[in-house]
């Protein structure tokens, strides 16, 4: 029956003989197809297209995706938002399609699909994904993702994933744009420069001024876009605390080093036995004459207390969109230096779990409410205004207390901050940084940096920080969504700039994804979230808008993530002729039919394309057909006796 559709389309097409060129479309379209195709889309009213403010990469493409869809008819608006206003937004579903991405390495693919189960991850995945073409379901596909955790053999790690990466691409609910590479802007007085191996870890530390001053200005890239501020730099909590600031402050017992390395840091070396109680024991032999910002030593007391805050009580479902927080059984101090860690469950990416930049990351002593003798549940580090953490599943309530000091173990340490109160796009008033001043920890570990004083600038614009960093005002600018891709391409191409500007790109560590919420109609049919995504020419904004500094993807997680090597089919790729086939295609008792109300003229020589690859029965195919050779009867009574024959799934 393949076979034959395949027969038909060739040839039809070859007698219908339609010029690349007519209507100016360029495609193997005829008009009537698509205005047809523009007359279904626009039924469905406007979509809501969620962008995130001070986010010059987003801001440059968003209306390049809107523009496409207009020309298949849908009408969309562009809501651009805070971070907290997104993540609401994304979180209570109210949303058609957002501009997300993956967490990146290390937390891809296992802790950013851990995050999607029950919104735990809150980057609107887990609405998004509510109405799965049946028998498929959100439930399902959650119940691979646990499954998968607790495997620790390599083969069935990569049969496992491939089901998944299959499964959901399926349902067509993620459309992968673009893989994500950091940049980072240095004025040429500074050298040493090294990538960092996970989003926002800027290792600024490794530079060094080979003239001027040791002071450094530098705009990081923040989770906002633009930075705005550090927040509380308390290393458990969250927002809004910033990564790349953390990262600077606090360490963990490991970190993430290039292709997935774990590399000692606060711990030297590590020993992983199986245990009688259904997981692992993790031995961890720490680092040796480590001190605190504060001068604190650091040793298996201060690990033992750091874990006493963070899992303690209700809020290991607090911190539960991860496994450590979930899996570990307890903790104890073998010795002074030796800190050992027993889980109740294998669990696979459990020490890739622990380089994550929060919430496990070791805050001196001193800085707990009455230090050493702190009550983990009365006087909590967890940040002041979470409040009483509500003691659902656990026996007692855990109340927040903060910290007293900001005092890590990492190259730099908080020295001072200039507050300043802003109005934002939503006409709410907040507190913002207008600068924050880290200085060198001379006592590091690791060899103290060269830049002793490192001074945060907050800039309104992307075009206010593009004028100070060639001024020589600003000497780094170091993270996505800060300048335009095609301010960085200008910049790195400008012949009289570089032997001023040193341009550098890291490995793509995330991908950047349009988000489809199958939860909010029109988008809860499966063909208008195709029609959608064939119709978004990527390839063409990703060379136009990133000046093709960035590289279009095919999978939804980026190459660094392991078991993401899987060859996905269908391509959700650019296909206009695909998109306004689509648009009119609607799901009846398992048969495809076109839709009655606005139904494509019968000349269309593009409706026998549903049968290569599209997924289509081929009863949508032999419709055509019988519609084209109306005068002949006798075909007409074979097309009618091989539709009695059923549908070709393609």
């Amino acid at each position: 029956m393949r076979r034959l559709a395949v027969s038909f389309i060739a040839f039809h097409w070859a007698q219908a003989n339609i010029s690349q060129e007519q209507g100016g479309l360029g495609t193997n379209i005829d008009q009537a197809s698509l205005d047809a195709a523009i007359a279904c889309n626009k039924k469905y009213g406007t979509l809501k297209f969620l962008i995130l403010e001070n986010e010059a990469v987003h801001a440059a493409v968003e209306d390049d995706i809107r523009r496409d869809l207009a020309k298949v008819g849908f009408t969309v608006k562009a809501e651009t938002l805070t971070k907290e206003a997104i993540n609401e937004a994304r979180q209570s579903g109210n949303f058609h399609f957002s501009l997300t991405e993956t967490w990146g390495t290390p937390y891809d693919p296992y802790s950013f699909a851990s995050g999607w189960i029950d919104g735990l991850g809150g980057e609107g995945v887990f609405p998004a994904m509510e109405n799965f073409v049946p028998p498929s379901s959100r439930q399902e596909l959650f119940d691979l993702v646990r499954e998968v955790l607790q495997e620790e053999k390599t083969l069935l790690l990569k049969q496992k994933w491939t089901r998944i990466h299959n499964y959901y691409h399926a349902q067509a609910v993620m459309l992968p744009l673009w893989g994500k590479r950091i940049p980072t802007l240095l004025n040429s007085r500074l050298t040493g420069y090294q990538a960092g191996y996970q989003q926002f870890d800027y290792p600024v530390h490794k530079l060094a001024p080979v003239t001027g001053p040791t002071t450094v200005t530098i705009a990081p890239g923040a989770q906002s876009g633009m930075f705005q501020t550090v927040g509380y730099l308390d290393a458990h909590t969250y927002g809004p605390n910033e990564f790349f600031s953390s990262n600077w402050v606090y360490e963990g017992l490991v970190s993430y080093g290039q292709g997935g390395q774990i590399l000692p840091s606060l711990a030297t070396a590590w020993t992983v036995e199986s245990n009688n109680i259904g997981g692992d024991t993790y031995i961890f032999m720490l680092r040796e004459g480590v001190k605190f910002h504060d001068g604190t030593p650091w040793d298996c007391a201060a690990a033992k207390l750091n874990f006493d805050h963070i899992l303690n009580g209700e809020l290991r479902s607090r911190h539960g969109w991860y496994g450590v927080p979930l899996y570990v059984e307890d903790w104890s101090c073998k010795d002074d230096m030796n800190f050992v860690l027993r889980t109740n469950l294998k669990h696979g990416p459990f020490l890739q779990e622990l380089t994550f930049i929060r919430p496990i990351r070791m805050i001196s002593p001193a800085a707990f409410i009455n230090g050493n003798s702190t009550d983990p549940t009365t006087h909590n580090s967890c940040r002041v205004d979470w409040g009483i953490i509500d003691g659902n599943d656990f026996s007692e309530d855990v109340v927040c207390a903060g910290i007293n000091g900001i005092y890590g173990t990492g190259p730099f340490a908080y020295d001072s901050r200039e507050k300043v109160t802003i109005t934002n796009s939503e006409g709410e008033q907040k507190e913002v940084d207008n600068e924050v001043v880290f200085t060198a920890f001379e006592d590091y570990w690791g060899g103290a940096p060269a830049i002793k004083r490192l001074e945060v600038k907050r800039y309104q614009t992307s075009e206010e920080v593009k004028t100070a960093l060639l001024s020589g005002e600003l000497d780094v600018v170091w993270g996505s969504g800060v300048l335009s891709d095609s301010d960085i391409f200008d910049i790195e191409n400008d012949v009289e700039l570089q032997g001023k500007i040193k341009v550098f790109h890291s490995a793509t560590i995330q991908n950047v994804i349009l988000l489809l919420n199958s939860g909010k109609p029109p988008l809860d049919d499966i063909n208008v979230r195709k029609t959608i995504i064939h119709a978004i020419n990527k390839a063409a904004f990703v060379e136009q808008e990133l000046k093709g500094l960035q590289q279009v993807v095919d999978n939804v997680f980026p190459l660094e993530a392991p078991f993401r090597d899987v060859d996905l089919t269908p391509r959700w790729d650019y296909d206009l002729e695909k998109a306004v086939l689509l648009s009119c295609v609607k799901e009846e008792g398992g048969i495809f039919t076109v839709a009655t109300e606005t139904k494509h003229d019968g000349n269309n020589p593009l409706a026998l394309a549903l049968g290569l690859g599209l997924g289509f029965p081929l009863l949508a195919v032999i419709a055509f057909a019988a519609s084209f050779y109306h005068k002949s009867k006798k075909f007409e009574e074979e097309l009618n006796l091989r539709k009695k024959e059923g549908a070709v799934d393609a």
